[in-house]
């Protein structure tokens, strides 16, 4: 097992159960002791974790993964979704998309539809982009930036390094100033009857701004946040026309979503 995925494995666990023995630790991962050791000092370094004599706990109750330890969490999941909300989008829109690994997932795959990169005559100097992408990821932001057949605009405000998000007062001021045909939206929690979540507060306000704005709001999210709440509330279900999720989707949330007037796409 690699560096990186035992540092996922351990931060999921610590994610888990707010606290990590070095040797239970060391089991679960089918390693020594003196490795998880090791990992747990340069996480604490990074201030991922706090280190207790013995093992590890979580800085607080609500425990976030950065970006970078999640991007392989439910990867062809997310794959299929991302192919799925990508496919909803047609030429000529302004797409919105929050920051998230399924977001990104879905900028990666519109960045390959061949039609918008077709019709955009991609390598053919001076024609238009045939697509407009706004975001306040700097991740998805850097993925776009390439590509001739996509106008990006990106959002000004203060970044977040667990998820590469700006927010704030000048996200805000950007994002009042647009209008959108599809907001995407990568969320930390969604419940039938209490709505969408994020961990955090500012993310929360940005995101909800940025469903505002659009005409329709799509919610890319793994099967894995649903029936879940987080500490900030993003929006009503009421708001979400879609929800893009795989097929270990609980059956009764499904039904409840749809109840809800939320059409669920399942892949």
């Amino acid at each position: 097992m690699s560096r990186d995925a035992r540092w996922t494995s351990l931060l999921d666990l610590l994610a888990e159960h707010g606290r990590l023995d070095v040797e239970e630790a060391a089991d679960a991962l089918r390693v020594s002791t003196a490795t998880i050791r090791r990992d747990l000092d340069q996480l604490a370094e990074q201030q991922m974790l706090i280190r207790t004599r013995g093992g590890a706990v979580a800085h607080g109750v609500s425990y976030e993964l950065p970006l970078r330890y999640r991007t392989a969490r439910n990867a062809p999941q997310k794959q299929r979704i991302a192919a799925a909300v990508a496919a909803m989008v047609a030429a000529g829109q302004v797409v919105g998309l929050t920051g998230g690994t399924t977001t990104t997932e879905v900028a990666r795959a519109l960045a390959l539809r061949g039609d918008l990169a077709e019709a955009a005559g991609a390598g053919s100097a001076g024609r238009p982009p045939v697509l407009t992408v706004v975001t306040n990821a700097l991740n998805i932001a850097g993925e776009l930036v390439i590509r001739p057949q996509i106008k990006l605009v990106v959002t000004g405000g203060v970044a977040r390094p667990q998820s590469y998000e700006l927010t704030g007062p000048l996200a805000d001021g950007i994002l009042r100033q647009v209008t959108l045909d599809i907001a995407v939206l990568g969320i930390d929690a969604i419940d039938p009857a209490e709505g969408v979540y994020a961990h955090h507060e500012d993310e929360a306000s940005t995101n909800r701004l940025l469903a505002e704005r659009a005409r329709r709001v799509v919610v890319a999210t793994d099967s894995s946040k649903i029936g879940r709440r987080a500490f900030a509330r993003i929006c009503a279900t009421g708001a979400v026309d879609t929800l893009v999720t795989d097929t270990a989707a609980p059956a009764a949330a499904v039904t409840a979503f749809e109840e809800a007037g939320v059409q669920v796409l399942t892949v």
